[in-house]
C-alpha cells in the first residue's frame, strides 16, 4: 500500500513530456475543483433562501396550534385553561377567533381574513417586529392592525377617523334571505397599524382584538378557532403534545411549525434535492475528464509500468496506483473547490456582492452538513472514476516494452 501510494503522488506531482496529457490533466483538475465549489456554493444558497422564507414563518406561527378536528370552532372550558396552565412546558397560550369577512371602506369592498387574538398573542409570536406603521392594537376595542397588501387596496390610513371601515360576515342560519341588513353582521373599525410579512399574509389578514371577533362572528365566550402555544426552549415537544391533547382531547389537531407549513417545506426540501441532483450529473460529465486523464497518461506511463512489473510489481499493485492516483486528484481538488465556495460565500455574506432587490442581498447560509454533502460526493464520484479507469490496466499493457 505504501509503495503504490508513494508511486501515484509521484505521477500526480510530475509532468509528462507530452503536453497534450498535461492539458488534459489541468482542465480534469479545474473540473473537479469548479464542480465541488458550484455544488456547494448553489447548495449554500438553497440554504439561504429556506431560511430566508421561513424566517416569516417562525415570526408568525407558533411553536404548536390546536386546531379544531372538525369544524370551525372547538370550546375552551375554564378546566381546560387551568389545567393548560398547570402544564409546566408552556410558557404562554393565545386564544384565537378566526373566519373569512369582507371589509367595506367607502366604495371600495376586500375579502379578508380576520383574526381575533387576546392580549398574550403579542408574545406567544413577534408580530409587533413586523408592524411597519403605527401601533399594535389594544384590547376591548374596535382597532385592527391590516397587512400591507389590505391597506393598499381598501386605500387605509392610519387612525382616519373621516374613513369608516366595516367588516361584514354573514350570519348563521337557515331558510331565505330576506334582508340585506339582516344577513350580515357587520361591526366598524379603525386602522392603527400596519404589518408587512410577505405578499401572502399582507394581502390576507387583519388582526383585531379576540372581543370584537367574537361579537362578529356570534361566538361564545368559551368557543375558539385555534390555541397558539409558545413552549419553553429545549422542551420535549412530543411530550408536551401528548400533554396538550390529553387536556384538549380528540376534538383538536396539533400542529408543529414545520406541519403549519408542510407544503412549503416540501417545496423547498424537493427544490434542494433537484439541484442538488442536477450538479451531481454535471459532476459526473466534469469526472469523464478524469477517466480520460487517467487512462491517457496510463499510455504516457507504459515503460514505466513495464519496468515496475518487471521489478515485482503485479497487475493488481499497477492498478491501484492509478486507482490512488485518480482518488487524489479527485479528493484534492475537492478541497480546493471547497475553500474556493467558503471564501465566495463568505464574501457573499460580508459584502452583499449580489443583490435580489436594491436593498436585499442574496442570502446565503453555510451549513457543515453541506460540506459534507459536497465532499462525499467528490470522493464517491472521484472513486467511481478512478476504478473505471484503473481496470484498463492488463498484462498486455505492460509487457508491451
Amino acid at each position: 500500500m505504501h509503495f503504490t501510494l508513494y508511486i501515484a503522488k509521484r505521477y500526480l506531482r510530475s509532468k509528462s513530456s507530452n503536453n497534450a496529457i498535461n492539458f488534459i490533466t489541468i482542465i480534469a483538475i479545474i473540473g473537479v475543483i469548479l464542480g465541488a465549489a458550484s455544488l456547494f456554493i448553489v447548495l449554500s444558497g438553497f440554504a439561504g433562501l429556506k431560511d430566508f422564507t421561513l424566517e416569516f414563518s417562525s415570526i408568525v406561527d407558533p411553536d404548536l396550534k390546536a386546531q379544531p378536528a372538525v369544524g370551525k370552532s372547538f370550546v375552551l372550558t375554564e378546566d381546560d385553561m387551568s389545567e393548560l396552565n398547570h402544564i409546566e412546558d408552556i410558557v404562554l397560550y393565545s386564544k384565537i377567533v378566526e373566519d373569512r369577512v369582507a371589509i367595506a371602506s367607502d366604495d371600495k369592498n376586500y375579502l379578508a381574513t380576520i383574526k381575533g387574538v387576546d392580549e398574550h398573542y403579542e408574545h406567544v409570536v413577534n408580530i409587533k417586529s413586523k408592524i411597519d406603521h403605527g401601533d399594535w392594537l389594544e384590547q376591548k376595542s374596535n382597532q385592527i392592525v391590516v397587512g400591507w397588501g389590505v391597506s393598499n387596496n381598501l386605500s387605509l390610513g392610519l387612525l382616519d377617523f373621516t374613513k369608516s371601515i366595516n367588516i361584514y360576515v354573514p350570519k348563521p342560519g337557515t331558510g331565505q334571505i330576506k334582508s340585506t341588513k339582516n344577513a350580515f353582521s357587520m361591526v366598524s373599525a379603525v386602522n392603527v397599524g400596519v404589518f408587512y410579512i410577505n405578499e401572502t399574509l399582507n394581502d390576507t389578514y387583519v388582526y383585531a382584538s379576540v372581543d370584537l371577533a367574537r361579537k362578529l362572528l356570534n361566538y361564545k365566550p368559551n368557543q375558539v378557532s385555534s390555541i397558539e402555544f409558545k413552549l419553553k426552549e429545549d422542551v420535549n415537544e412530543t411530550l408536551v403534545k401528548q400533554k396538550i391533547q390529553h387536556v384538549l382531547g380528540d376534538q383538536v389537531i396539533l400542529k408543529n411549525r414545520a406541519q403549519l407549513n408542510d407544503a412549503l417545506y416540501k417545496m423547498l426540501n424537493t427544490e434542494n434535492l433537484a439541484v442538488y441532483l442536477i450538479f451531481t450529473l454535471v459532476l459526473i460529465i466534469a469526472f469523464f475528464n478524469v477517466i480520460g486523464s487517467l487512462i491517457m497518461m496510463m499510455l504516457d506511463k507504459k515503460r514505466s509500468l513495464s519496468t515496475l512489473f518487471n521489478m515485482g510489481a503485479t497487475i493488481k499493485d499497477i492498478r491501484k496506483i492509478f486507482f490512488l492516483q485518480g482518488s487524489l486528484m479527485s479528493i484534492i481538488g475537492g478541497f480546493i473547490g471547497l475553500a474556493v465556495a467558503l471564501v465566495i460565500t463568505g464574501l457573499q455574506k460580508g459584502f452583499d456582492l449580489v443583490m435580489i432587490t436594491p436593498s436585499l442581498p442574496y442570502p446565503m447560509t453555510i451549513k457543515i452538513e453541506n460540506f459534507f454533502v459536497v465532499f462525499v460526493t467528490i470522493s464517491v464520484l472521484g472513486v467511481i472514476a478512478s476504478k473505471i479507469a484503473s481496470v484498463r490496466i492488463s498484462k498486455s499493457l505492460v509487457k508491451t516494452y
